[in-house]
């Protein structure tokens, strides 16, 4: 089940509790991933929130949304880099993706199974892609006021498992949004002291054989 696009537009740049998480999982994002410079970048699902910190230096910047979500242009104010697609289908020639990061793709996907070979298909040697999944004991997978809360969430070992099977060999698990997913400032401050209950998952995986 995919969410609207104009839902999840709303929900990271329209909403303080959208912004508080934008910026909690890219910060993750970046300490593993701080540069791109020269690569190809690709994010499949609504990763946009996350590729802006590369599209100044990577060689370039596409970002891939379902069908079933909608598109929207992106970024504000530059030329377009988004693109609709199928989910299983991608318009991009094999091997060519040096980075691909999927955000709100695989846990609302119909055919996981076929989406992780579209992925596996796309990385070029030495390819890297991170998957950003909800934390199925944290609560914000327990609630439907944000993204997080639609899906199959996974534990650590579910999504490494799943991953292994379809080629990739996970190099590093990643935690963020430790607060409760509430619009109270509070919760907001509290969140950045990395206590509570990690809410969102990422796993770094490079691509298998």
């Amino acid at each position: 089940m995919h969410l609207d696009v104009q839902d999840l537009r709303n929900f990271y740049y329209r909403s303080t509790l959208g912004r508080a998480a934008q910026k909690a999982v890219r910060e993750r994002m970046l300490k593993i991933w701080p540069e791109a410079k020269g690569q190809t970048v690709a994010g499949y699902g609504f990763a946009v929130p996350l590729l802006r910190p590369y599209l100044r230096d990577a060689r370039r910047v596409i970002a891939m949304m379902p069908g079933p979500q909608g598109v929207m242009s992106w970024p504000a104010g530059a030329p377009n880099v988004s693109v609709l697609t199928e989910e299983t289908l991608w318009p991009i020639e094999t091997g060519r993706i040096d980075k691909l990061l999927l955000l709100h793709g695989l846990e609302t996907s119909e055919r996981p199974t076929a989406l992780l070979e579209e992925c596996h298909r796309v990385l070029g040697p030495g390819g890297k892609v991170m998957f950003i999944v909800p934390n199925r004991a944290g609560l914000w997978s327990r609630s439907d006021a944000t993204p997080f809360g639609f899906g199959r969430p996974y534990s650590q070992g579910q999504l490494e498992t799943q991953l292994r099977v379809h080629g990739f060999m996970p190099e590093a698990h990643a935690a963020a949004l430790y607060q409760p997913p509430s619009r109270r400032r509070f919760w907001h401050k509290a969140g950045r002291s990395g206590n509570g209950w990690a809410s969102d998952l990422a796993c770094h995986c490079r691509r298998g054989c």
